[in-house]
């Protein structure tokens, strides 16, 4: 890799390329798919995509995250108190509130994930109370900082001291408020108790995408949909795993009644709810036309312990159980199940990865020699059309040339530009996909990849989404062994990450959203894919990377570029064969006022200029790139 950067600093001054593309010869990829990548880093889940305003909204905790009554603060003289009584709500929602008060309003405030947005809108929820309650309840959206009630509805009650009683409602404020300075409160006359009231399982949904109940977010769900994505890995990266035994992401405990749904301690420094789940998942696949990956849980904890090879047939099983779950008709078990639980219909699953990262945390060997080969050959013989894939390309498994698998890297600009031709003599057998990538840190003048112990970017950075589309431009050349590529982390919110940089950046402010650089790159590739990677005469690289196609849902041909490291605009010019003079074309070109430009909160650095060109004598496009671009050329067939 070094002696690459050598030599793409020696040709850094080149400023012509010359690019003859025939139209036979090339490669089909079956679609070169851009995907997304989806855990619960970031407040990505709860408190981002999945749409619950509602910040501990069943006090769920664990012996790595105990149960707290924060961030819920007391309406009036009321104290405030966790409760685990003999009859919960459920056993999955063990503990509740107690709010206890002799007179007077009283009641319980929630600032949802660092606040509400508040839109003239409809809002749904419920909230599910225990104890002798002679009066009615009254739910409102109240701004704190001007100290105006936004919504307000009387909420009628028959709760007892007998049994748990669900409360349901609507809210519906009549402007937009002025900021996310707003709490949800419920509040009612204490003197109508026996002292106290318990509450459990508070839960506000703004309007979801397509109206799903329990249901996303619709600005993020609609930024993802502008990738247009093909398809989506879940439940994805470490939270899958589970820091240790006993607690990882169990498919069965995501799913029915939220009451039921326990949650649990998330890798990622706090407590998942669980509320998206499983069908929300698949949901969302539907929603946005994306192929479901389904990640299952490997045997490995991410601190160290895996399941031995005599002990790992009931993980299997569950695996398994998972798929007849989603696929199954009602005759199955657990495909009755899920016709139980109101989703008669099936969907397919047609690509299987076995874990996350296993060549990680000690969990290698045990994958390589066993847990790996386990859960394919127990997966493909029920299910033989599955794909199924390992979670790394580090090893060698029993059948070698017959296994896929998925290869993650984050790394520096530099890093990912020398590895554009790291896939031309890739060989795993089976196709493999880019899981996980992202230029995380600035260039060294030593060179060399990531330094964990230093910090990374805060948001994705020109140069980086630059040297991210090299490498992506690089893998799609050889589309007949990489079947697709999604960056990550996706999500962040903006008041509480573990990790930069990431996609989408948020707030609950939905005019917040920050569309990262990376996001602009992706966006463009994404909307010009290549059915059918042609071959080029001559090829020559650097500064100026590109991969040349062909197009069957657009009729056209098409060249994605990035020119990195140049010390002057590239001049280029591109002829297609059978493509003659006079021919029309569109160039698409993506720019930032500076290598270190980002994208933020109200601010957009990218720049797209987008020119139609017609081909002069001999059918050539004539054209200049201009230093840290990407590109695209499209020409109608």
């Amino acid at each position: 890799m070094e002696l690459f950067l050598l030599a793409l600093s020696a040709i850094a001054g080149v400023s012509a390329l010359d690019i003859k593309v025939a139209n036979t010869g090339g490669n089909a990829t079956s679609g070169y798919a851009y995907g997304v990548m989806f855990e619960d880093i970031n407040h990505s889940g709860d408190g981002g995509i999945y749409a619950e305003l509602i910040r501990n909204r069943a006090f769920q905790g664990s012996t790595v995250h105990p149960s707290v009554v924060d961030p819920w603060t007391a309406v009036g003289s009321a104290a405030l108190s966790l409760q685990n009584l003999s009859d919960p709500l459920s056993s999955a929602l063990p503990t509740s509130l107690n709010v206890a008060a002799s007179s007077g309003p009283v009641g319980i405030s929630n600032p949802g994930y660092w606040g509400i947005e508040v839109k003239a809108q409809k809002y749904t929820g419920s909230f599910w109370v225990k104890g002798n309650f002679n009066g009615s309840f009254s739910a409102s959206l109240f701004n704190y900082l001007s100290n105006a009630t936004l919504a307000s509805v009387e909420v009628p009650s028959n709760a007892s001291s007998n049994d748990w009683r669900e409360h349901t409602f609507t809210l519906t404020p009549e402007t937009d408020a002025a900021n996310v300075n707003n709490t949800f409160r419920i509040t009612y006359d204490a003197s109508a108790t026996d002292g106290s009231l318990d509450f459990n399982l508070i839960s506000l949904f703004p309007p979801t995408y397509n109206d799903r109940p329990n249901g996303l977010r619709i600005d993020l769900m609609e930024a993802l949909k502008g990738l247009n994505p093909s398809f989506l890995r879940f439940p994805g990266g470490n939270n899958l795993e589970g820091d240790d035994p006993p607690y990882y992401l169990k498919w069965n405990e995501t799913i029915g009644p939220l009451k039921d749904r326990p949650g649990f301690p998330g890798t990622w420094t706090y407590e998942n709810t669980n509320g998206l789940g499983l069908i929300e998942y698949l949901y969302w696949c539907e929603d946005l036309g994306m192929e479901p990956v389904l990640a299952v849980w490997a045997g490995f904890y991410l601190s160290g312990p895996a399941i031995n090879e005599t002990d790992l047939q009931p993980y299997i099983d569950d695996a398994l159980n998972e798929l007849e779950f989603i696929m199954g008709d009602a005759s199955t078990t657990y495909g009755a199940l899920r016709t139980s639980l109101g989703y008669p219909d099936p969907w397919v699953i047609r690509y299987v990865e076995v874990g996350n990262e296993d060549n990680l945390g000690g969990g290698g060997a045990s994958y390589e020699s066993y847990r790996f080969q386990a859960f394919r050959d127990a997966i493909n013989g029920k299910y033989p059309n599955i794909f199924v894939f390992a979670s790394t390309v580090a090893y060698n498994f029993e059948e070698t040339e017959d296994v896929g698998g998925d290869y993650h890297q984050y790394t520096r600009p530099d890093y990912f530009v020398g590895q554009f031709g790291f896939f031309d003599n890739f060989t795993t057998g089976q196709k493999t996909m880019i899981g996980e990538y992202a230029a995380v840190q600035p260039n060294i003048p030593q060179g060399g990849g990531v330094n964990w112990d230093l910090p990374k970017f805060p948001f994705p950075e020109w140069i980086g989404t630059v040297s991210e589309a090299v490498f992506l431009l690089g893998a799609e050349r050889n589309a007949d062994k990489i079947w697709g590529a999604a960056y990550a982390p996706t999500l962040q919110n903006l008041n509480s990450y573990q990790w930069t940089p990431d996609l989408i950046s948020y707030s609950a402010s939905s005019d917040d959203d920050v569309l990262s650089t990376s996001y602009k790159m992706i966006e463009l590739f994404s909307a010009h894919r290549i059915s059918e990677v042609l071959p080029v005469d001559s090829p020559d690289f650097g500064p100026a990377y590109y991969v040349a196609g062909y197009s069957n849902s657009s009729d056209s041909y098409i060249v994605k570029a990035a020119v990195y490291n140049s010390t002057e605009p590239v001049n280029v010019s591109v002829a297609f064969e059978g493509v003659s003079e006079g021919a029309e074309g569109t160039l698409t070109v993506l720019t930032a006022p500076e290598a270190t430009s980002f994208n933020s909160v109200g601010s957009d650095v990218v720049e797209t200029s987008t020119t139609s060109l017609t081909a002069g004598s001999d059918g050539v496009f004539s054209f200049e790139l201009p230093d840290l671009s990407v590109s695209v050329l499209e020409v109608k067939g």
